[in-house]
């Protein structure tokens, strides 16, 4: 009859159970594009489009620690080959990665460019142009050591503060699993203290 702790602990099965249905879904999303890892997207994405969506779907996010959202796209940006709603996937866990871990009234940036070197990341898989993507934002940075580590799954650089932002240790994992299925690289560049930069560079759907 406590009425107190029935609130306090139906507070608490209800974060779990969330944190579990995140958790079953991330884990669905990624045995999903594993299997479909080895099939390149064929459709022809307008990249600089689906990034003012998602950005627009993350202002909110942003205002609410007084950050900012500056994205800089050049004219005639190429359209790249891919699957827009896992491209979004990408880049909304970026952006809203760099939203939780930068300093509050601090901006984060998305800068877009067309590459008309192939990336090294590319190698030979790639013959004509690319695009670039990078996000950065302005927190605490991470150290060298951890940076290969950060794709793997449940990986952590700060476990407690990880915890507190509601994630699931699986967003970056599928990021990379995604990247690798549109023949991407994904870089990830970081300075303790100036913060971090996660770049992707996608093959340009240039011609017919």
């Amino acid at each position: 009859d406590d009425r107190d702790a029935h609130d306090r602990f139906l507070g608490i099965m209800q974060e779990q159970a969330s944190r579990m249905s995140r958790l079953v879904n991330d884990l669905l999303s990624l045995s999903r594009i594993e299997l479909n890892e080895h099939t390149q997207p064929s459709e022809r994405v307008d990249l600089a489009r689906l990034l003012r969506q998602v950005c627009d779907g993350l202002e909110l996010q942003a205002e609410s620690r007084g950050m900012s959202l500056t994205i800089s796209l050049p004219d005639n940006l190429p359209e790249v080959f891919g699957h827009p709603d896992e491209l979004a996937q990408v880049f909304q866990n970026l952006i809203d990665n760099a939203l939780k871990y930068g300093r509050p009234d601090t901006a984060v940036e998305i800068l877009v460019s067309p590459l008309d070197r192939i990336p090294t990341a590319l190698g030979r898989r790639l013959s004509r142009g690319a695009v670039r993507v990078t996000v950065r934002d302005h927190g605490e940075g991470i150290a060298k050591e951890h940076l290969p580590r950060l794709t793997e799954r449940f990986y952590r650089v700060d476990t407690a503060r990880s915890r507190k932002m509601v994630g699931t240790g699986l967003g970056l994992a599928i990021a990379k699993h995604i990247i690798n299925r549109h023949r991407g690289a994904l870089t990830i560049d970081s300075t303790i203290g100036q913060g971090s930069s996660f770049t992707v560079d996608l093959p340009a759907a240039e011609g017919e």
